[in-house]
């Protein structure tokens, strides 16, 4: 596998094969044939996000369990529609995603607290979850929040492109 100063990758075809008949074996679930019985799957549930801090972090601590750190994050999608879209002729649309972050790792979540800044770029690895609550009007609410596993604050703007292409190889 060779990085390209872009980012992307070169894979033969054989290769990519290869990496997918990995993966698949990792994690589909398949019966044994001696037995007939299931044997556990694996599965996977990890984001990756690139984006701006929508606002300085919270610490917040409920009822004596630990500690957590939320913020939000913005994330663009950004595209071309017109006729011609390779000469970059056409108008720019953008579509912003807002993510809620929690950080309950000690050491994650401190440093989280301490230094991400509303406006920071940073890179955000985590597990999507899928929660309620009850609001203060007593209705029951749904939520999504990213629990962070790892993050990067990213001062210098090549930075990220820099650990995006890298994550991007990885794939």
């Amino acid at each position: 596998m060779k990085l390209r100063s872009s980012g992307s990758c070169e894979h033969s075809d054989e290769h990519l094969s290869g990496i997918m008949t990995q993966v698949l074996h990792q994690f589909v679930r398949h019966e044994s044939e001696i037995a007939g019985s299931l044997v556990l799957e694996r599965s996977l549930n990890r984001v990756q996000l690139l984006g701006r801090v929508g606002q300085d972090p919270v610490m917040r601590q409920v009822e004596g369990k630990n500690p957590v750190t939320i913020f939000s994050l913005a994330t663009n999608e950004m595209w071309r529609s017109g006729e011609n879209e390779t000469h970059q002729i056409g108008d720019v649309s953008q579509k912003t995603t807002w993510h809620r972050i929690s950080v309950f790792r000690p050491g994650l979540r401190d440093v989280a607290y301490q230094y991400v800044k509303k406006g920071s770029r940073i890179y955000v690895e985590g597990k999507v979850d899928y929660g309620e609550y009850m609001d203060k009007n007593n209705v029951r609410r749904q939520a999504t929040t990213i629990i962070a596993a790892c993050g990067l604050c990213c001062r210098d703007p090549f930075l990220c492109e820099d650990v995006l292409a890298g994550v991007m190889a990885s794939v």
